[in-house]
């Protein structure tokens, strides 16, 4: 394996490497180190720390690259102290190995941050038994497995909990074949690492790197070769399989797959017997030390695709599974009638079992087939709604049609999988009218896949026809169209606080104190308020909620430990209902969606994994709990208030608190974030409610967090902040004065609501130099006036910015709201009249001649000598 001098130079923790690797390894980011720490500064956040080794072969001076890390590292900081890293919890960033064989007992490594403290693993699949966790430092924990020898094959999702926290969750796989390390050197066709048949290779594509397998097999035989890289969800990388003959020629290659992805896999039968080399490399040659893969190499079956790719719940389906190297792969299938069961489907034989599994569709209805010729209206394969059609595209140009009867006011779901299944078509459905007019149609609504909602305009016998877009086809090209009538269903999730971590992913509630989140519905094809079933909420945890509002998809939710609950955790079915009991019952259940590898263009998600449970956990105990004092009166419709926020302190303890509001009710805003400082027992939220804000009595809660070894989230209780109309409306008059002069602004008031004492009304918003003293006016008041005064100064013209504020004291605190709007208009000051022309006057008399100018002597003479004294 090569390494450049990056990888020499700095190891980067998972899904960083994905980032700054890739960025590195470009050409011109070897002649410009500026531009490497660039793409490390943007970096996803929780990936971090970076680890640095030696620092060799630079294309640049030492000095200069610690001081560019330097500034790294002071950027990294200061995204941590912003709180967009959950410094307190505990972080999982992979496992190693990445794989493990079912039926035996192994010790895995997962490694992140924050772990010293671990207590537990928790496994959302069945068939994997934890049998001892033990710490090996901050960042490392070594977990005993046991798996089963009928453990699911595929994917399984593992997640730490340490006393202050619950960790991401990751991803580990469990295969069947017994595992093999690569070994080096086997970088070229003459260095080939010998492999025996029927192993799992785990293996690490470098920078450059190529890893030959050498392997020796008899005619007939079939060889099925199998990577898993990218799906390990722990870099971005693009593995390409050849499996070449004595002589170096391909016996066949490949590089993305469509059940795969950028995964791949080969099955082909061997053509004579001989030695022959599997080649595994990046597809560009560009590799890391994160570039994970299993490599599956064996006589098991490997077949792409099921035909039909699903069936109906409880019954037993025949089944052609295609694309093996050997031909196809006929079984009966019992489809599962459990609604929670994968929908996939795995292949044995006598010589093994695929290592990842077809996908297998599990349906309320049964199936219909296509009969061949069905390439025109006239010979369209008759079908009876609900059901699934099933056909295959066979050969390029191939068309499909189905003829069914639908009734007028009929909605139907039609959903189309083929790229889904594994399927090589790219489907392009339409519907037809009995005479051949087409009346909808659909190509890539579900990626590749399409699919419409067809409400029926009339009785009648109506078409289905499909074909692939590019108009090819051959034996792989397996669609399936599900026809279902629309039906409601509901989604629970938490919605995310970061777009690409799982921050705040969990529920983590500290021992005698709350956690706080927001809960996402989402329902579809029905309306009506949801709540959440409480059972199994772990022990010493109680959970407060109100029924999420029918117009809203969030409701904010509490969970509050005792102070002695246990300190342990558990993966819970988070559960939620329609509450309208004159509706038909809708259900459903969590989802939680983790991005594990981010990809070009702009982070595409390229890997992800689903939790279909949420981890939650009883943490230690925090030095602070939050409270919200009660209003007394409500937030009034265009008026605002400032809620009170308490903090109750442990001794010693004084520490800022941040402190943020989640939920707002529609039409209320609110800020950001608040910073309670250090010392200081209490603080103001301020909220607001435009003129439309919806009335009502609506949950609150507002949830704060301290740095604490980190940062530490905890919650209010759940009040309650009341919305109401405006207690009164002012109607204000238009007024217009001269600038300089005074103006009265009349206000007609409306009373909606009695009150008690005298309200003050204030009007804001006038122009320069103008005042305007506050009035007070009392229930039942019909009309209140503002004297205006203005001055030279008050600029002229038409100012619309006028509005009154209204504040009314009830039970000891204030309503204040506005309450109407006007306008000023300030007019120039009149223009002086000028006086009436004056009578003509004589000629006046000619002025006397000047003086005749004195002379420097008389002048002196003037100056120095009595007036007797001067000469003539």
């Amino acid at each position: 394996m090569k390494r450049d001098y990056w990888q020499r130079s700095v190891a980067v923790s998972s899904g960083m490497n994905a980032v700054i690797l890739r960025e590195a390894r470009r050409p011109k980011d070897l002649r410009c180190p500026k531009r490497f720490f660039a793409s490390l500064r943007f970096a996803q956040n929780d990936t971090l720390p970076v680890i640095l080794n030696a620092a060799k072969d630079l294309p640049c001076s030492r000095d200069r690259f610690f001081a560019s890390l330097r500034m790294t590292t002071l950027l990294l900081v200061a995204t941590l102290s912003s709180g967009d890293i959950e410094a307190a919890s505990p972080q999982l960033s992979y496992v190693l190995p990445p794989g493990v064989q079912r039926g035996h007992e192994h010790v895995l490594t997962l490694t992140g941050a924050r772990l010293v403290d671990v207590e537990e693993a928790l496994l959302y699949q069945s068939g994997v038994t934890v049998k001892k966790v033990e710490p090996v430092d901050p960042q490392n924990v070594r977990i005993t497995v046991d798996v089963a020898p009928d453990c699911r094959l595929g994917e399984h999702l593992v997640q730490l909990r340490t006393r202050s926290g619950i960790s991401d969750y990751r991803s580990f796989f469990v295969g069947a074949l017994p595992p093999v390390d690569e070994k080096e050197p086997n970088s070229s066709f003459d260095e080939p690492q010998p492999l025996e048949l029927n192993h799992c290779v785990a293996g690490v594509l470098q920078n450059e790197d190529a890893d030959y397998f050498r392997i020796r097999a008899v005619k007939g035989q079939r060889l099925s070769v199998e990577v898993e890289g990218i799906r390990l969800g722990q870099a971005f990388f693009d593995p390409f399989l050849a499996i070449l003959d004595k002589n170096r020629f391909e016996l066949a290659s490949v590089d993305d797959t469509v059940l795969a992805k950028q995964d791949c896999f080969l099955s082909v039968v061997i053509p004579e017997d001989g030695e022959y080399t599997i080649l595994v490399r990046e597809t560009s040659y560009r590799g890391a030390d994160n570039c994970r893969y299993r490599l599956h190499v064996g006589n098991f079956p490997r077949p792409t695709v099921a035909y039909p790719a699903g069936g109906k719940r409880g019954e037993q389906v025949k089944v052609q599974f295609l694309g093996d190297g050997a031909g196809p792969i006929e079984r009966d299938v019992v489809v599962p009638a459990d609604p929670q069961a994968y929908h996939e489907q795995l292949v044995h034989d006598e010589q093994g079992v695929t290592p990842s599994a077809v996908p297998f569709r599990h349906f309320s209805d049964g199936n219909i087939m296509e009969t061949e010729p069905n390439d025109a209206f006239e010979t369209a394969t008759a079908a009876e709604l609900p059901l699934a059609l099933n056909g295959r595209i066979e050969k390029p140009g191939d068309v499909d049609f189905f003829k069914l009867t639908a009734t007028k006011g009929q909605v139907w779901e039609v959903e189309c999988y083929a790229r889904r299944i594994g399927s090589q078509v790219d489907p392009v459905v339409n519907i037809y009218k009995a005479d051949k007019t087409s009346i909808l149609g659909n190509d890539d609504a579900r990626g590749q896949d399409s699919y419409m909602r067809w409400a029926v305009p009339e009785d009648g016998e109506y078409y289905v026809r499909i074909n692939d877009h590019l108009g090819q086809g051959g034996d792989t090209y397996v669609y399936r169209v599900e026809m279902t009538p629309v039906a409601p269903s509901l989604k629970l999730g938490i919605p995310r606080v970061d777009r690409y971590s799982q921050t705040r992913q969990t529920i983590v509630v500290p021992r005698g104190n709350r956690y706080g989140t927001l809960i996402l519905g989402t329902r579809a094809d029905f309306g009506g308020p949801v709540e959440l079933n409480s059972q199994g909420i772990i022990p010493g945890v109680s959970m407060t909620a109100r029924p999420m509002h029918p117009s809203l998809n969030l409701m904010p939710v509490v969970f509050e430990a005792a102070a002695d609950a246990p300190i342990e955790g558990e993966l819970v079915d988070l559960r939620g209902k329609l509450a309208d009991t004159n509706q038909p019952a809708v259900e459903g259940g969590f989802e939680n969606y983790a991005d594990f590898v981010l990809g070009e263009p702009n982070n595409a998600v390229f890997v992800s994994g689903i939790a279909n449970k949420v981890a939650m956990a009883v943490a230690n105990e925090v030095p602070f709990r939050l409270e919200i004092v009660q209003p007394k009166v409500p937030l009034v419709r265009s008026g605002t208030t400032n809620l009170k926020v308490l903090v109750h302190r442990n001794e010693g303890f004084d520490a800022p608190i941040y402190v943020q509001f989640p939920f707002t009710p529609p039409g209320v805003g609110a800020a950001g974030a608040i910073t309670i400082d250090k010392g200081q027992n209490e603080g103001p939220y301020p909220l607001n409610a435009n003129g439309d804000a919806m009335i009502g009595k609506w949950p609150m809660m507002v949830i704060g967090a301290a740095e604490i070894d980190g940062q530490a989230w905890v919650s209010s209780q759940l009040a309650e902040l009341e919305i109401a109309d405006r207690y009164v409306s002012f109607d204000v008059k238009r007024s217009a004065c001269d600038q300089g002069q005074p103006a009265q602004v009349q206000c007609v008031i409306t009373h909606n609501t009695p009150f008690e004492g005298a309200a003050k009304a204030e009007l804001f918003g006038l122009p320069p130099g103008a005042t305007a003293d506050p009035v007070e006016f009392t229930h039942g008041t019909a009309e209140v006036a503002f004297q205006v005064k203005t001055t030279g100064d008050t600029p002229v013209g038409s100012h619309k910015s006028l509005f009154c504020q209204v504040s009314i004291t009830q039970n000891g605190e204030p309503i204040v709201g506005t309450v109407g709007t006007s306008e000023l208009q300030v007019n120039a000051p009149p223009a002086v009249v000028a006086a009436p022309p004056a009578e003509e006057a004589k000629p006046a008399e000619p002025a006397a001649a000047p003086p005749k100018p004195l002379s420097r002597l008389e002048q002196l003479r003037a100056k120095v000598l009595p007036p007797a004294e001067k000469k003539p």
